[in-house]
Formats: C-alpha cells, structure tokens, sequence
C-alpha cells in the first residue's frame, strides 16, 4: 500500500506589505527629522501660551503712564511692565519669523535628505525592486511629510494669533510687514507646502543630496522673494485723491502717495497669495511625478 503524501501550497507573501507600511517606513526612515519637527513645535507652542499668559501686562506696559504715578496712570518706570512689554515684543518676533521662513529649511531638507540622498545611495531603486512601484515610494514621501507639516505649521499659525490677542501693533508689529503678516496667515502653510514641492523636485532633478539641497533651498529664495517684491500687486489697492490732506491710519498699508491696502484686504492679501504658494507646489509635485515616470522602467 502506497502512501501519498500531500503538501499544501503556503500562500504566496507580498514583499510589500500592507499599504500602510510604506507610510510607516518613511517614518522611521526620517525619524531624526521628525523628532527635531516635534520638539520645534512643543518649543514654539510652549512660548506661545507662556507669552500669551503676559499679554495682558505686556499691554498695559504699551499704555499711557506718567512720572511719578498720578491720576490712575502707572508709573513709566515701573520695571514688572517694561520687562513684560520687552519680552512679549521679542517673544512674538521670534516664534513669528520663524514661522515666516519655515520654507526654507523644508526645501533643503526635502531636496538633500527625503529625495536626493535616497536615490544617491541607491536606497530608493532597492525599494523600487521589493514590490514598491516609483509612483508609490514617491507618493508616500510627499504625504507623510505634507501631512506633518501641514498640521504643524496650521497649529502655530492658529496659536500664534491666539496669543496675540487684540493685535496690537506696538508689541506684534503692523500686519503687513513681511514677517508678521507670513506669520499669522495661511501663507506659511502654503510656502511650507511649496518648499516640499520644490525641494522634492530639486531631489528627482539632480539625484544627489548635497546639489539638490542646494538648489531647493534656492528655488525656495526665489518663490519667497518674487512674492514678497510683489504683494501689494495681489489685490487691488484702495484709492484717494492725491490732494487729500489726512493722514492714513497706521492700520493701512500705504504702497503710494495715493493708493493703499487698509486692514480689510489681509485676508484677500492672504488667499491670493496662499493660492499662487499652493499652486506652486502642485505644479512641482506634477513635474516630480512625471520625471519619476521618465527615468524609470
């Protein structure tokens, strides 16, 4: 009597993975980035309640006071409202500028690390021989990090506004200079999203991380420039007759001797440039997706 022994076939495994274990894998991959990411923004977001907690002394700093106290006025020399008003201003600057120039950073990192560095050392064509089509790998390497910078860079800008409470000018600035007005708008996410772009672009273009750094970060100079040289451009001014003899409030941001944006148009100001800084990006994602098509099989 013959025995017959039968084996079962194991199911076949796919080297990829689940879908999600791509976006998993970008992670770790990038991980230092990301932990210095996360404790940017616990630091930024740390400084902002604590300056929002002063605000109301750093106010009363800015507010009329006399020498010596009198007539319910403060004492101008009182040291508590000084230090307040001083730490506030400073305070409110730095977390802004920082946010105003987040572009920068991102399109170097973008160009050198998340794209150039991977296809020089040849991490990214292993990847493309485990089951992970171009298409996908360069998919994942722009979600994860659009997604994270998009809620991070939303969060502070939000925050930031929060604690800045009424706005006032003499401590935060006027809302249409430079740094202050990238700091408080949807701009900051745009550019954000555009130095991705533009750096990942720069990665695919040059396929070397140190060039590639290099030119995102000055493609990311140009875009940043060309929109701030242009702004007042971006929405239609406000008019009045040259022979109009008032002054304009500080609130109106005067571009000639008779024409002007007053506080209205920072958020047509905002949108417009928002959507060039968007737009921006999606075209350079565009660009990325079809050089990848080009170079490879």
């Amino acid at each position: 009597m013959t025995a017959l022994s039968a084996t079962a076939a194991s199911p076949a495994r796919t080297p990829s993975g689940p879908r999600g274990g791509l976006f998993r894998a970008v992670l770790r991959l990038h991980r230092t980035a990301l932990v210095l990411w996360s404790l940017a923004l616990a630091a930024a977001t740390a400084c902002l309640i604590w300056l929002h907690t002063i605000g109301d002394e750093a106010r009363r700093g800015t507010s009329a006071c006399a020498i010596p106290a009198s007539d319910g006025l403060p004492s101008c020399t009182a040291v508590d409202a000084i230090t307040a008003d001083e730490t506030y201003s400073t305070g409110i600057a730095l977390v802004t500028t920082a946010l105003s120039y987040v572009i920068f950073p991102v399109a170097a990192w973008a160009g050198g690390a998340l794209i150039g560095r991977e296809l020089e050392s040849g991490t990214a064509q292993l990847a493309w021989t485990q089951s992970v089509t171009p298409t996908r790998w360069l998919a994942a390497k722009l979600a994860v990090p659009a997604a994270l910078l998009t809620a991070g860079t939303g969060t502070l800008v939000l925050i930031n506004r929060w604690a800045q409470g009424d706005g006032n000018p003499n401590l935060v600035g006027d809302w249409y200079f430079e740094d202050v007005f990238l700091g408080i708008g949807p701009t900051t996410v745009g550019y954000a999203l555009a130095g991705l772009a533009l750096g990942t672009l720069a990665g695919l273009l040059l396929r070397r991380a140190l060039p590639a750094a290099g030119v995102g970060f000055a493609a990311a100079f140009v875009l940043y420039n060309l929109l701030e040289r242009h702004r007042e451009s971006l929405w239609p001014t406000a008019g009045r007759s040259p022979t109009h003899s008032s002054e304009l409030p500080r609130s109106a941001w005067q571009t000639s001797s008779a024409t002007f944006h007053p506080r209205s148009h920072f958020w047509p100001l905002q949108y417009a440039e928002t959507g060039i800084a968007v737009a921006v990006a999606a075209a350079a994602t565009l660009a990325a997706f079809w050089l990848l098509r080009r170079r490879t099989p």
